[in-house]
């Protein structure tokens, strides 16, 4: 099943991510696909704020990875610069350390993501019009979908 929503702004986006986020389990992962300054990171932010942190959340373009403690932790990625050579990150165990995982750019790491996960991937249509399609896999993805979009 897939599901496409359009926002009108920002704050559409990040209505999206926290009804998102309203469903949250541990070890949940979310990946972000998207043309720059389609919103990825705002897309986060909305998670982030969800998540009760309280940090100005940044791509994290340059350290790969940033780590933010909330109601669950929060590892937010960026991948783009690795050009697919992973190896190194230890992103499996990323995956398995009770949080959220937010990966923008996933689609660069294909082989390397979870088989279960949600899929977004972000398009825009003007300067503040985007279309977000998401695609869940696995139950619990899909039950997030069902329940909040």
């Amino acid at each position: 099943m897939e599901y496409k929503i359009t926002t009108k702004n920002e704050e559409e986006t990040i209505e999206i991510a926290q009804n998102i986020e309203s469903e949250k389990f541990p070890n949940m992962v979310i990946c972000l696909r998207g043309d720059l300054g389609t919103g990825k990171t705002v897309f986060t932010k909305g998670i982030a704020q969800a998540l009760g942190i309280s940090e100005v959340i940044t791509s994290p373009t340059f350290n790969i990875i940033k780590e933010y403690d909330g109601e669950l932790p929060l590892y937010h990625m960026d991948v783009y610069r690795l050009d697919g050579k992973v190896d190194d990150l230890g992103l499996d165990e990323y995956y398995k350390k009770g949080g959220i995982v937010v990966i923008e750019w996933a689609d660069m790491i294909e082989d390397y993501l979870p088989e279960e996960r949600l899929d977004i991937s972000i398009k825009a249509v003007d300067e503040d019009v985007r279309v977000l399609k998401i695609t869940p896999h696995g139950e619990k993805y899909e039950e997030i979908c069902e329940a909040v979009l």
